[in-house]
């Protein structure tokens, strides 16, 4: 295996331990800790909500520091230092205490997206199928979260759910900082990579007006990501009925859920090399404000497969948003530009979180998910508005960004 896929390969397995560190509270508090800590599901939720503060505010200095000094450096720190406060976390014996530890594995897993989505596109002229490959790992860390928390719950106890994955987290950094002292990293030139060609092609009015629409579309998806990846484990263990009796069966389902939805990944980063990203967009929003709105009232297995439905949209958006960054960023402040959209994302989605405990709390999940379609349509709605043409050249087959464009003016 080469150098270069070696690296690539680290960078996979951190934003699967990433994704699946924030969401192990998550799934210990649906299935175990109301039980334990005699509190109900929404009063146990907000403790989560600094943990995803610490998450969105922490990504600015990660990416300022990834910029000045190292980005490999910092996913060292990264590895290390949430796999050392999740451990910290399994030892908590209070709601007050758990959630100062989850801050900290907040303030840790902030590193990664802008600094690891960074490395994935540095050097590349294409990003979408990496990009996607790489979020393909991230919503496995998502959908293992569930999986993983549940059987640790049902086999040895909440407290290993945390503890266990610390470890691992560590060694892979162990090994990653033995990798980097093996193969030294050349650093990207200044004014190569997949900015410079589309901030190269367009005005610097249009540059900003489409990070502005990539920056709403990423505030409002995050609200949807947050609310169905978080939810997902509660929402099935009350309208799975029979199929799903135990914390393991289902964290089961939500794994396969988050599984097969996953790799539409893979499919939308192919389509936006290739074809107008508008329009895919647009499409895949479309998907998701059907479906959410179709899943009001479901239960058993229609409420399965109506969830596989909607995660397929929610997850397929992902790479569209960090592919529209990396080609209008210059690779100098590329872990910045990305720490911006990741600040904006994880500060809505731990607004999220208590908004979640409090719908349920009033309502249930039946006013829930007509509100996550309401939202879906508000993406809809600001992707109608992104610059035409906004790609780069290299990145799409002959004739896409014409097509996108429309007609020439004469």
């Amino acid at each position: 295996m080469s150098t270069q896929r070696i690296r690539f390969l680290f960078l996979n397995i951190g934003h699967f331990l990433d994704h699946l560190f924030v969401l192990i509270f998550a799934t210990a508090a649906a299935l175990t800790l109301v039980t334990e800590w005699d509190m109900s599901y929404g009063e146990l939720i907000p403790y989560a909500t600094p943990g995803f503060v610490a998450f969105g505010v922490c990504a600015i200095p990660a990416g300022w520091l990834a910029d000045k000094w190292s980005r490999e450096g910092m996913i060292v720190v990264f590895f290390v230092g949430i796999g050392a406060t999740s451990i910290l976390a399994g030892f908590a014996d209070s709601p007050l205490e758990l959630a100062a530890y989850l801050t900290l594995v907040g303030a840790m897993a902030a590193i990664y997206h802008p600094v690891g989505l960074a490395l994935v596109v540095q050097g590349r002229e294409r990003t979408g199928v990496p990009l996607a490959i790489n979020g393909i790992f991230g919503n496995m860390g998502v959908a293992s979260a569930a999986l993983i928390t549940g059987f640790l719950i049902d086999t040895a106890g909440w407290r290993q759910a945390f503890i266990y994955p610390g470890i691992l987290s560590i060694l892979v950094g162990i090994g990653f900082l033995g990798f980097l002292r093996q193969h030294r990293q050349v650093a990207e030139p200044a004014g190569t990579g997949p900015g410079q060609t589309a901030a190269a092609g367009h005005s610097r009015n249009v540059l900003v007006r489409a990070f502005a629409i990539v920056l709403v579309t990423t505030g409002i998806g995050g609200v949807v990501f947050q609310s169905t990846t978080f939810a997902l484990p509660k929402v099935f263990e009350e309208r799975l009925g029979d199929l799903a009796q135990s914390a393991t069966a289902i964290g089961g389902y939500a794994f396969l859920v988050f599984t097969v939805a996953a790799f539409a990944q893979l499919i939308v980063g192919w389509l936006v090399d290739r074809f107008p990203i508008r329009r895919i967009f647009a499409l895949l929003a479309l998907i998701q404000a059907v479906f959410l709105l179709a899943m009001t009232q479901l239960s058993g297995m229609a409420a399965l497969l109506i969830s596989l439905a909607f995660m397929l949209a929610v997850f397929g958006q992902i790479p569209i948003n960090d592919v529209l960054v990396g080609r209008i960023s210059k690779s100098e402040w590329r872990a910045r530009a990305y720490a911006l959209r990741y600040i904006v994302t994880f500060s809505v989605m731990a607004s999220t979180v208590p908004l979640i405990g409090w719908v349920h709390g009033r309502w249930g999940f039946d006013v829930l998910f007509p509100m996550l379609s309401v939202a879906a349509v508000m993406i809809f709605a600001a992707v109608l508005l992104l610059p035409a043409g906004i790609v780069a050249v290299a990145a799409v087959a002959p004739g896409a960004a014409a097509r996108e464009a429309g007609p020439a003016r004469r």
